[in-house]
């Protein structure tokens, strides 16, 4: 009874967090990936384009709330969700459309268009800042929990419980579904037969009569649906502060080096691996040994490797590690 106690603690504080944080970071390196491949350069705006989804997507369940418009159980971000993908496309694209697109027509390094992204990070920052204000904002209605503690507890007679949110149970779905029609439309469909043909030699890709510009726009369409998708899921499941989406960009840019820089499933792979990395180690493990160990045994202390205030740090740390041991990451040489 003891050992299942101790297996619930993991899986209610490690498990069902790290695949939840895990979905919301690929989403995001899903996104880095997708522009790194294509269009040849590191986007560090890109978590400054899941701040713009989450707030769009903030306003608008205001708006629904205020009307009335809910969607039961669920949270009304869900409901509004494709409205505020839209909009963060329109956003991504007049980017592209007047920052972007000069320097890729005059074939700059790929290092310039990095520094332009950075600019664009900081202006987009500063934009929903103004718009939205600095402090925290709650947008989460509907149901709070698929399965409660007590519930878990009454059922299985356990002392510990398991409780696992609704924003859980929706980041973990709507992250596998976006994930396989992503890859059912780059692998099935013509024109991500065409994207993939793009980034892996464009000089040949325009010879056989590809359109650039379709690319590039498909490009900033998938980038803008998976940077507002996983912008809002992490806002419903940890509440929103602009802030925080730029400190995101490490732990994201982290997971797609670890999975392999150009290569969608390392990059879905580096987002739970750098997820559960820093679950693993910022969580305090005396009560998981209380439960497994003699009482008289048992070590003083949290028994924490680190803090959670260093959890950032195990990002930097984990994508230090790589470059200098496996610098291509998970996913040698692969790309779209």
């Amino acid at each position: 009874m003891d050992f299942l106690n101790g297996i619930t603690l993991i899986a209610n504080y490690i498990i069902i967090p790290g695949l939840t944080y895990g979905s919301q970071l690929a989403l995001g390196a899903l996104g880095i990936t997708i522009i790194y491949t294509v269009l040849r350069f590191s986007n560090f705006a890109h978590g400054e384009f899941m701040s713009f989804g989450t707030m769009t997507s903030i306003l608008l369940t205001w708006l629904f709330s205020n009307l009335g418009i809910k969607l039961g159980i669920f949270p009304t971000a869900i409901l509004v969700l494709p409205i505020a993908i839209l909009i963060t496309i329109f956003y991504c694209l007049i980017i592209d459309k007047f920052v972007f697109k000069f320097y890729r027509q005059q074939k700059s390094k790929s290092v310039i268009t990095l520094i332009v992204s950075i600019g664009v990070m900081f202006f987009s920052g500063g934009l929903i800042r103004f718009i939205i204000g600095p402090g925290d904002k709650n947008f989460f209605d509907g149901e709070r929990f698929i399965l409660k503690a007590k519930t878990f507890k009454a059922l299985t007679g356990l002392n510990e419980g398991l409780a696992i949110k609704t924003t859980q149970g929706v980041t973990i779905i709507l992250t596998i579904l976006l994930v396989f029609l992503l890859f059912w439309f780059l692998n099935k469909t013509k024109t991500g037969k065409s994207m993939r043909a793009y980034s892996d030699n464009q000089e040949l890709a325009l010879l056989s009569g590809i359109n650039p510009e379709k690319v590039v726009l498909i490009t900033w369409i998938i980038t803008g649906t998976l940077a507002c998708v996983a912008g809002t899921l992490y806002g419903l499941d940890k509440s929103y502060k602009p802030f925080t989406y730029l400190h995101l960009v490490l732990p994201i840019f982290a997971a797609a080096i670890v999975g392999g820089v150009g290569n969608p499933v390392g990059a879905i792979i580096g987002g739970f691996v750098i997820a559960f990395s820093e679950l693993f180690i910022t969580f305090a493990y005396k009560k998981i040994f209380y439960y497994l160990l003699p009482y008289e045994i048992v070590p003083n202390g949290l028994l924490q490797i680190l803090s959670t205030d260093y959890k950032i740090a195990v990002s930097f740390i984990i994508l230090v590690l790589v470059l200098l041991i496996k610098p291509t990451g998970i996913y040698k040489g692969k790309v779209i």
